[in-house]
């Protein structure tokens, strides 16, 4: 019987390594992104609500299978566009921004736990959505981005209680009990990064820190980086209390 991963955001960097290196470990593989990815794959833009739906039915229909004993969901989609300040740059992108980063993680993420507990056979589950410094600590010109960021660490902390509320520290009542996570795989050599760096320090204040960044090499590597990832999920089939319910911490806490 093979694991289950799925994945958004998986056409390049952390999303698409990680879905290699699942892949190549047996992992029954699923990703969904605009562009073409790996495993089975479903193209869809995460930005157009009217999608999401379809998005959860294919999650429900892939979390139904009765013969993975472990079931991982990774939201890794992101975008940084556009970069600039708020009431500056283009509307319509804006709101691409915050429907993206913020609102499609949150009702996936609910989509795919409603799958798991509607599983006939009971399977454990892991939910990592992609956090982040920008969560944190603001950045000029990406008030979009870092709200969205701080959104999703809220989420994972609630419904992490939530979950605990439902399960307790054993499985109840044939439910698949899952732990969910924000999980920040730290400053990664990827796309958003080279588009980071091209900015005008007018539309982004702190470019130049992004640009010391990459000259110093302090960058990690984005197939590194998706293989730890994987390693977790492996780590959390075997071991559930390895991450605790509601985390928002590093994927250097894991390493």
């Amino acid at each position: 019987m093979s694991d289950l991963i799925i994945i958004t955001g998986a056409s390049s960097g952390i999303g698409r390594h990680l879905a290699e290196v699942a892949a190549a470990d047996g992992a029954q593989v699923a990703t969904m992104s605009r562009r073409p990815g790996p495993g089975n794959h479903l193209t869809v833009d995460l930005g157009r609500p009217d999608g999401w739906p379809t998005v959860v039915g294919w999650i429900t229909e892939l979390v139904s299978e009765r013969d993975h004993p472990h079931i991982s969901f990774v939201h890794n989609a992101g975008t940084l566009e556009p970069i600039g300040f708020a009431g500056e740059v283009d509307l319509e992108r804006y709101r691409n921004n915050v429907l993206v980063n913020s609102a499609a993680g949150q009702v996936l993420g609910a989509g795919f736990l409603a799958a798991m507990a509607a599983r006939r056979a009971p399977a454990n589950g892991l939910l990592i959505m992609m956090s982040s410094g920008a969560g944190k600590h603001p950045y000029p010109g990406w008030s979009s981005y870092c709200a969205a960021k701080a959104a999703l660490d809220m989420w994972v902390r609630t419904v992490g209680l939530e979950q605990h509320e439902q399960i307790g520290d054993l499985p109840a009542d044939g439910r698949s009990p899952v732990t969910v996570a924000a999980i920040a795989p730290g400053v990664v050599a990827t796309a958003m990064q080279d588009m980071i760096r091209d900015q005008d320090e007018g539309h982004f204040p702190n470019v130049e820190r992004f640009r010391d960044l990459h000259r110093d090499g302090n960058l990690a590597d984005p197939a590194e980086v998706g293989a730890k990832f994987w390693r977790l999920c492996r780590r959390h089939a075997m071991d559930p209390g390895v991450i605790d319910q509601g985390a928002v911490c590093s994927i250097t806490d894991f390493t």
